[in-house]
């Protein structure tokens, strides 16, 4: 077998051409992304404004709830339990009797305390430890009236069953959603009003509105203490007024 002879140069030039082509195929993958000048990003943001309206809106309550309860004492818890107790069954049979569901009927607080002595202090600064004297026991309900031109008799009711604790009357709306949903269009409607004086102001037109967000609603529960007028042949006077259900939005409209 004839033996091969060894040629440099030859080597060299295989090795060239591997070279060159490698590199020409690399300059066609990468002559996409430079086949022109670089551009920079000219597009401007969406110039905007943000505005928030609120909506009130008034309406009647058509329910109250008022907390009432009876406090009792004696000198041992179980005699100030059984006289609270037998009080509170002659309170329950008589909302029987107005009418009340039982279920509009809820105990909010119960509780059994000591009631302690004070005694006086000596000429020389000194008091004896306080002693039990008795005990008291308050339960309280809430109670859902439905109908409120029957909410006078029924605080008269209380009272002339042994109801010693009133504390408050709160009115509200039972279904506020619908002033809800009204309180809301007049949100959106005084958010747009303010967008379109602030526009005119700085000399700029206003586009669609981008996005609307709804910051808080709420309804405004009214209050009032339950103050005692027992006039003979009276009914406790009670006035529910109005009550507001207000509603905030937030809107981004574009400016063109």
């Amino acid at each position: 077998m004839a033996s091969q002879k060894f040629h440099p140069n030859r080597q060299i030039a295989t090795r060239i051409a591997l070279s060159l082509a490698a590199a020409l195929a690399l300059g066609a993958l990468l002559a996409p992304a430079f086949s022109g000048p670089a551009r920079a990003d000219t597009t401007t943001p969406q110039r905007s404004m943000t505005i928030t309206g609120t909506g009130d809106v008034s309406a009647r309550p058509d329910i109250a709830y008022l907390d009432s309860g009876v406090v009792s004492e004696g000198k041992t818890a179980a005699a100030a339990l059984a006289e609270n107790t037998k009080t509170m069954n002659a309170l329950f049979a008589g909302l029987e009797t107005m009418k009340i569901a039982k279920d509009d009927i809820r105990t909010s607080q119960f509780s059994v305390n000591p009631l302690y002595t004070n005694p006086p202090v000596r000429p020389d600064n000194t008091q004896e430890a306080p002693t039990i004297r008795g005990y008291q026991v308050t339960n309280q309900v809430t109670v859902t009236v439905r109908k409120l031109d029957s909410l006078g008799a029924v605080l008269d009711k209380l009272v002339s069953l042994g109801s010693n604790r009133l504390d408050s009357i709160r009115f509200e709306i039972e279904n506020p959603a619908p002033m809800l949903d009204k309180a809301r269009e007049a949100a959106v409607l005084d958010a747009l009003r303010k967008a379109k004086l602030y526009a005119k102001a700085s000399g700029v037109a206003l586009g669609a509105v981008m996005n609307i967000s709804e910051s808080s609603n709420y309804q405004q529960p009214m209050y009032m203490k339950a103050a005692m007028d027992m006039r003979e042949g009276g009914a406790v006077p009670v006035a529910a007024g109005t009550q507001q259900v207000s509603a905030s939005v937030s809107l981004t409209i574009a400016i063109e």
